[in-house]
């Protein structure tokens, strides 16, 4: 399908996942370079990537046998939709049209000329329509929503492919286990998938986690410590939380992106390292980089594709299935067998989730570990509040519970009437959770299931405690 839609809206990057009218569709780039002039004349290279290293490396994208080409010397890619090439400090210069250029736009037919060897950028654009995935499964992830059948569909076409990933969605919806499903469904699965935890790095370490370190690099270094590019060669390094990487440490990493190779610290030698990144974070990153905190080049060059992971009070028919199958992980590792009662169910599906799938995980495990009977009652579960209404339907007629919805919210909108319900169930969760617990943020936490950042974070989205 090689005509544009309309009426679309989308995140900017290189590969981007456009939204209308409730279809999705994965707008890539192919960087085609022809070679005109020079030792490789008549080669035709076809990136599918928004991002290709041009030089005379086995680590390029596009090799060039010149002796006047650097090894790593320019390289092209796409920035908010335009192509742009940049010189990547090479000895003889990258030249636009005759011009010698550091950082310049690139149009379609624009001739660059690199040592003895001119170049001609003929790129595509390719408009791929993705249809919800008939599977209910993709790794670990489980959902029969269409929001997760959507999800498969992206991650699907994006896994086989080289391109970086940014995943963006709240603490709890499963970042890492998408980055790990991306990893096992690529040609690299059978290679090391290597986590790095960016919200565990200190300012003052951040080099020496990042590019690895020499003995005696600094005061302490008793022995070489490889970095994570360098595990992973072959593979995936997933960045956790890379919107709290510090600022500093920033342009070294976008370094190792662009060329491709490691120096660590103390060493006179780079290394070559081929790595695929899928990065994640709870972050907004785009504001980030409005506001200065994060740059915007390295954005550009994680974010090949943004994906957003749905939280599960967005998708509450994903809410049984998903219990049902932890109950199911809790039978396979030893527990005695449960099953959900359908007020339980009920319950499960009004909570509001503040710590999404990871929260209900919790919930599912101590149920299962502590329920009286094979039945899991709405007593077993602990999610905070139940209203009343589930509450006299599980003690009168557990058969056919009566939710009791107050009549001005089945006066609107289905969405709108779950959102508010939702709303006022978190608030009255979050009340009586930090009433319980004296105030005690830490132990609160702890009780709900959810890191403390999130629930901190919930605390002040709700306004909870404030005078």
């Amino acid at each position: 399908m090689d005509s544009s839609p309309t009426d679309v809206t989308f995140r900017a990057g290189g590969t981007q996942v456009r939204r209308s009218g409730g279809k999705v569709t994965l707008v890539s780039h192919r960087l085609r370079v022809q070679v005109v002039e020079g030792p490789e004349t008549g080669r035709i290279f076809d990136i599918a990537s928004p991002h290709a290293v041009v030089g005379t490396s086995s680590a390029c994208d596009i090799i060039i046998r010149d002796p006047e080409v650097s090894r790593r010397h320019c390289v092209i890619e796409v920035q908010q939709g335009a192509y742009q090439i940049r010189d990547l400090g090479s000895t003889n210069g990258t030249f636009l049209e005759d011009v010698r250029v550091a950082d310049a736009e690139i149009p379609a037919g624009g001739r660059v000329r690199i040592g003895s060897t001119q170049l001609l950028f003929k790129p595509k654009k390719k408009w791929l329509r993705l249809e919800p995935s008939d599977a209910t499964e993709f790794g670990a992830l489980v959902g029969t929503s269409e929001a997760m059948r959507s999800l498969f569909g992206l991650l699907q076409r994006v896994a086989p492919t080289g391109l970086f990933c940014v995943l963006h969605g709240e603490t709890g919806t499963g970042k890492e286990l998408t980055a790990r499903a991306l990893h096992q469904h690529s040609p690299r699965a059978s290679a090391p998938f290597v986590v790095v935890d960016c919200a565990a790095i200190s300012e003052n370490l951040a080099e020496s986690e990042l590019l690895g370190h020499e003995r005696g690099a600094f005061t302490g270094a008793d022995r070489a410590r490889p970095s994570p590019f360098e595990l992973a060669d072959g593979g995936t390094v997933f960045l956790d939380e890379v919107g709290d990487l510090p600022l500093s440490i920033q342009p070294k990493l976008l370094r190792v992106l662009e060329r491709r190779e490691i120096k660590r610290l103390g060493a006179s030698q780079f290394i070559d390292v081929d790595v695929r990144v899928v990065a994640a974070t709870h972050r907004d990153l785009e504001a980030m980089v409005t506001k200065g905190t994060f740059r915007e080049d390295l954005y550009y060059r994680l974010a090949e594709v943004v994906v957003d992971l749905p939280p599960l009070r967005e998708r509450p028919d994903d809410i049984e299935p998903l219990a049902e199958h932890l109950l199911g992980d809790e039978v396979r590792h030893g527990s005695v067998g449960r099953r959900l009662s359908r007020e339980a169910a009920s319950v499960l599906r009004l909570h509001a989730w503040p710590g999404n799938v990871r929260e209900l995980r919790n919930v599912i495990r101590r149920a299962a570990a502590l329920a009286q009977s094979e039945a899991i009652l709405v007593g077993d579960l602990r999610v905070g509040p139940v209203p009343q209404a589930v509450a006299r339907a599980s003690a009168t007629a557990p058969s056919a519970p009566t939710l009791g919805l107050p009549p001005e919210l089945s006066a609107l909108p289905l969405r709108e009437a779950r959102e508010r319900w939702n709303r006022e169930l978190e608030r009255a969760y979050v009340e009586q959770l930090l009433d319980r617990c004296g105030g005690n943020l830490e132990r609160a936490a702890a009780e709900a299931g959810v890191h403390l950042k999130s629930l901190q974070r919930l605390v002040r989205q709700l306004g909870v405690g404030q005078s």
